[in-house]
């Protein structure tokens, strides 16, 4: 019983968030639709103080939990706490675009919910049983959402599209991980690492497992060939699903992905190395030539999202300490860079409706000169210009890759990013030098504060973020080597 409660007490931000589900979900469903508004910045809140009960000290650097199933790191603290704030800030930046849309709904906020749940399964996941719940249980939730806007063919068919591509992913998760069961014999990640050891270079139908493990999860991240279902769904998707798309899910795979190769198979690091190198390779190089055919500004976030996990993937690729902390600080100023530049495209709104053709940002910079240098801020930083933060993660993760003998790979990224910058310099001079267009309307508070904001944590003046987040990723990947 002691061990129950220790347990439970342990897993404070799950279970402040399911009980909170739990009684929204009965107000959402006897309030109606007067109750949605309430009920959504109740989520956001919560979300908050989730996020704040997943910052904690943690004895011994790790904790295990339901008899191994899950465990509490500062990994899994990085991965909830991020994963938390972003998905409090998407459904923030929601809340406007919903009541403006006249769509706004207890439902929209309760999804975002329990994704979140999903989520800080997945980042603290230490056994295949628990991965797949986790997975699962974020995915159901991101399927409804991308298909919320039932008056819409477009959201309806990326909804559909997105649920049975996953599906599919699911299969592929599920084959590896029986795999994995059948030659290690253990579904506990401490047990598979053993076996791992055990067998040298590594038994060829675990090898087989690892891959098909990959591929299941690397459709969470959008990585190229996985990506299929991206360009689609984030068009298709209402523009505040698809900014939490972008957002959370990602941050979550990244890391449930970083747990499962740097932990179990961390031996196996020859073997499953090539396999994260041909994704990086892939989806920075498919992800930049295809953003720049794009009309589209959601399709072209969505390929530019797809070149942004090659980058990561690039530090994962090293297998060092010193790769998992690049990926997390990364994946921390990749957060922050996307949230701003869709609070951008949010603000960026006419009286017709949304704006989504990237020639229909001109004029911006004359109608809403302050979102136009956010925009470029944040632009400039995703680019990886100099001396914006974008830069330094960037950075971080090709000396990753020289510190690891993958020289060529860091110059290959060194190359893409040339493209990649081609494609931002695209839109920064439609927005500074077009004639304008149609103007545009007011945008919300959310919106303009959380674009500034930013933009604002880009710049050099900020200097403090990028020390603290640099220390404290290097924390978690120490503390994840520790346990592994």
């Amino acid at each position: 019983m002691a061990d129950l409660v220790s347990n439970i007490t342990a897993m404070a931000p799950e279970v402040f968030l399911v009980v909170t589900a739990l009684v929204l979900l009965l107000v959402g469903a006897f309030g109606g639709r007067r109750m949605a508004g309430p009920v959504n910045l109740a989520i956001v809140v919560a979300l908050i103080i989730a996020a704040g009960l997943a910052l904690r000290d943690i004895p011994n650097g790790s904790l295990e939990l339901f008899g191994g199933a899950l465990v509490l790191d500062h990994l899994s603290t990085f991965g909830k706490f991020s994963a938390l704030i972003a998905s409090a800030l998407s459904l923030w930046l929601a809340h406007g675009y919903l009541k403006t849309e006249n769509r706004l709904s207890a439902e929209f906020g309760i999804l975002v919910l329990f994704a979140s749940l999903g989520m800080l399964i997945m980042v603290s996941a230490n056994d295949l049983l628990s991965l797949y719940i986790g997975v699962e249980m974020q995915s159901l939730s991101l399927y409804v959402l991308a298909a919320s806007n039932r008056d819409s063919l477009r959201s309806s068919e990326s909804g559909l599209k997105y649920f049975v591509l996953g599906a599919l992913s699911s299969g592929l998760l599920l084959y590896g991980a029986s795999l994995i069961y059948g030659f290690s014999g253990s579904l506990r990640f401490e047990g598979i690492a053993a076996a791992a050891t055990g067998s040298g270079s590594g038994s060829v139908g675990l090898i087989v497992g690892i891959v098909f493990l990959l591929c299941g999860l690397a459709f969470k991240i959008s990585a190229v060939p996985f990506h299929m279902w991206t360009p689609d769904v984030y068009e298709g998707a209402p523009t505040p699903v698809t900014t939490f798309f972008s957002t959370a899910p990602k941050i979550a795979a990244m890391v449930l992905i970083a747990r499962v190769l740097f932990g179990p198979f961390h031996h196996l690091v020859a073997d499953w190395q090539q396999v994260v190198i041909a994704l990086s390779v892939l989806s920075m190089c498919i992800g930049y030539l295809g953003a720049i055919m794009q009309t589209n500004i959601k399709r072209l976030m969505a390929y530019s999202s797809i070149a942004n996990m090659g980058y990561a993937l690039i530090a994962m690729a090293s297998g060092t300490v010193q790769g998992l902390s690049g990926l997390l600080f990364y994946m921390g100023l990749y957060l922050i860079t996307t949230l701003g530049i869709f609070a951008c495209i949010l603000a960026m709104r006419r009286s017709e409706g949304m704006v989504e053709q990237i020639d229909d940002l001109a004029g911006l910079s004359r109608a809403k000169p302050g979102l136009a240098l956010a925009l470029t801020a944040l632009l400039f930083s995703v680019a990886g210009i100099p001396p914006l933060a974008g830069f330094f993660g960037k950075y971080f993760v090709f000396m990753a890759a020289v510190d690891a003998n993958l020289t060529w790979l860091a110059i290959l990224g060194a190359v893409a990013s040339v493209v990649g910058a081609f494609v931002y310099l695209r839109l920064i001079k439609i927005v500074w030098f077009d004639e304008p267009a149609e103007p545009f309307v007011p945008a919300s508070f959310a919106q303009i504060s959380l674009a500034g904001v930013s933009a604002l944590l880009m710049l050099p003046g900020a200097i403090w973020l990028l020390p603290a987040l640099a220390k404290w990723s290097q924390i978690a990947a120490a503390a994840m080597f520790v346990h592994g």
